[in-house]
């Protein structure tokens, strides 16, 4: 036991003190959004719209997820990332406050916009940030603390939001997200220091031909098409799910909290030092990213068997299991890719693959459900997976020639 507590904290050593100051931001900013896992929820409950409406209402969360990871990145390049993550969480936090007030179809898809394009600004500046302030060799394990503190915050958030949903309603939680984004970039602003970049001396020759060098790289499409199904398939967790187990099982807001609270504790318990010891084995990125796509696939095919509730609990535990293997190596292979000064258009891309699958994954999903059921559902994003690993196969071996 004492030896596994100082592996745990061992995976921890090495990290600056700006990534600590970013994960505690980020823990009290995601702790407080706790409308977004419930949203669907909260469209066909409360406001009664049809799985088709919803789906549809969702699609403009995608579309402003896609325009302001656009938006961010492009910004990121020319003013820093440090103006844009301030910008962005200070303004989302009154968005979200409005939000409550807003209820009609067209008003929910316009303001959900316009939230997300001003929320989304805030990602490709956060993953620059990370190179920012850290260290080469702790460029994943600093993204595994973010996203150990986003989990944990993921975690506290939506189990509270389920008893607060049964006990005051959804309105509360309105103010709590839009309340912990201001509080969350206050705290940024005074314990966070703007680092600025250097100069880069390159010759206009270079610099010509760096231009929008992110788009024009071919095996780095490849990379986003992966990054792509994967969210096709991981943001199915939050906006099928919770519906399926209403339905399913009639489990509560309260249960369907609890069950998104054991992927956060694998998390929390287990990241950091299984990230650590995949460090020391050296296995290259994309090996990583095949493995955690074929996860991605078997946690969503096991759902396939619908009679036992128990099969919720091993489709958290296996797609957790993909999404700690997936999610900072797919970061760390977008950040080493990344050319410099181009930073913010490479991660721009690849929050932009994200974002795009959430436009297509409430449409396709919800409409899926609504025509022919969830099993088919489950299929069908299963099949999201394989297609991922495929293509993963592929950038492995694209990347052994050097291309």
């Amino acid at each position: 036991m004492k030896k596994m507590y100082a592996n745990y904290i061992d995976s921890f050593k090495g990290l600056s003190k700006e990534i600590w100051f970013l994960a505690l931001i980020s823990l009290v900013n995601r702790a407080g959004t706790m409308v977004i896992p419930f949203l669907s929820l909260y469209l066909t409950k409360e406001l009664d719209f049809s799985e088709g409406d919803v789906g549809s209402i969702l699609t403009f969360f995608g579309i402003g997820s896609l325009f302001g990871s656009y938006l961010g990145g492009k910004l990121v390049d020319k003013i820093g990332f440090y103006k844009i993550m301030i910008f962005s969480l200070f303004i989302t936090g009154f968005g979200f406050i409005g939000l409550q007030y807003v209820s009609s179809f067209w008003g929910l898809c316009f303001a959900i916009l316009g939230i997300m394009t001003v929320a989304d600004m805030f990602r490709p500046a956060i993953f620059v940030s990370l190179k920012a302030y850290s260290k080469p060799e702790n460029q994943t394990r600093s993204l595994a603390l973010i996203r150990l503190a986003i989990n944990l915050g993921m975690g506290i958030g939506p189990t509270l939001a389920g008893w607060i949903i049964v006990s005051e309603g959804y309105n509360l939680l309105f103010w709590i997200d839009g309340v912990t984004c201001v509080v969350a970039i206050i705290v940024f602003y005074m314990l966070v220091k703007e680092q600025k970049r250097p100069p880069i001396e390159k010759s206009d020759a270079e610099i010509s031909s760096e231009k929008n060098a992110a788009y024009k790289d071919k095996s780095y499409w490849v990379f986003i098409a992966i990054c792509f199904f994967m969210g096709m398939a991981f943001f199915q967790l939050i906006i099928t799910m919770p519906i399926y187990q209403n339905v399913q099982f009639n489990l509560t807001e309260y249960d369907t909290g609890w069950i998104m609270f054991i992927n956060v504790a694998i998390i929390v318990a287990f990241e950091m030092p299984f990230i650590n010891y995949l460090e020391q084995l050296k296995i290259s990125n994309t090996k990583l990213i095949i493995y955690a796509s074929l996860l991605f696939a078997l946690s969503f095919f096991v759902l396939l068997y619908n009679v036992w509730v128990g099969m919720l609990i091993v489709c958290i535990v296996i797609i957790t299991l993909g999404e700690m293997i997936g999610f900072p190596y797919t970061n760390s292979y977008a950040i080493n890719r990344a050319k410099e000064g181009h930073e913010g258009s490479y991660m721009a891309l690849y929050a932009m693959a994200f974002s795009l699958a959430h436009i297509f994954s409430p449409k396709i999903g919800l409409e899926i459900v609504a025509n022919f059921g969830h099993q088919i559902n489950w299929f069908v994003t299963g099949i999201y997976g394989v297609i991922a690993m495929f293509l993963a196969i592929w950038l492995h071996k694209r990347t052994q020639k050097g291309l």
